[in-house]
């Protein structure tokens, strides 16, 4: 994934970016919420998301709704960052699909759904 990030001009992203980017709404997510998701301290993703913010991924900007709180955003930038990991998802994907063929790569993809199903919180209540 890393490399394929790469050669679409995106060679700053280290995977423990995912963690923020993967959690972080397009219209924006509170930091406690993205921690919450992601399932670290308020500490550790504040750091993510600082480091994302240096590289003009995301921005802090106030919450609307209390003015405490801060809302993460993605910023233009970091809606091409977006756009350009989800076509290395697919790329990835149709590679791995090719290797395995596709009932291989059906039983992957259901298997880590039901496993993913596990750890999934963001219906979970406050």
């Amino acid at each position: 994934m890393l490399e394929l990030m790469s050669d679409r001009g995106h060679d700053e992203t280290r995977i423990a970016h995912v963690s923020l980017t993967r959690n972080l709404d397009v219209e924006g997510t509170r930091l406690t919420e993205l921690a919450r998701r992601a399932s670290m301290s308020k500490q550790a993703m504040g750091e993510l998301v600082d480091q994302c913010a240096e590289l003009g991924l995301v921005d802090r900007m106030a919450d609307p709704t209390d003015k405490r709180a801060r809302i993460v955003k993605f910023t233009p930038s970091g809606l091409e960052w977006l756009d350009a990991f989800r076509e290395a998802v697919d790329i990835a994907e149709q590679e791995m699909r090719g290797e395995l063929g596709k009932s291989a790569m059906d039983a992957i993809l259901k298997g880590l759904a039901l496993y993913g199903a596990k750890f999934d919180t963001l219906d979970d209540e406050n």
